[in-house]
């Protein structure tokens, strides 16, 4: 019903910057929130960034000041710009948005995945 396809990850020096992509498609009522987690090897999933449908915005300690998260409504599309860059930043990347589509008559609320995008940082 609903896909998300990131694209931007690779791989950059200490103190550059990227920045990533998702696009979602499908049979898209509304979206709610957006937000991007990563994953290192061996490491739990985290919390990143997210923002609302209304662009309130919330960070991980660890990225304040140096990522930016921003939407873009009519594209469906959320971004994380991500600057001064350090190898702890380095673990697959994932978008996240909670989607509302119709099956026939009836909204139906979910959440989806993007399938991860690899982002390495050298030192």
């Amino acid at each position: 019903q609903v896909q998300l396809v990131e694209s931007g990850g690779g791989l950059v020096q200490y103190g550059g910057s990227l920045r990533l992509s998702c696009a979602a498609s499908g049979s898209i009522f509304s979206i709610n929130a957006m937000g991007w987690y990563r994953q290192a090897p061996v490491k739990q999933r985290e919390l990143v960034a997210f923002i609302t449908s209304g662009g309130t915005t919330d960070y991980a300690d660890a990225v304040k000041g140096r990522f930016t998260i921003s939407r873009d409504n009519a594209k469906n599309t959320v971004y994380l710009q991500m600057n001064s860059l350090k190898p702890e930043d380095t673990s697959v990347y994932y978008c996240n948005a909670d989607v509302t589509y119709y099956s026939g008559n009836y909204p139906i609320r979910a959440d989806y995945w993007g399938q991860g995008t690899q982002v390495t940082v050298s030192s």
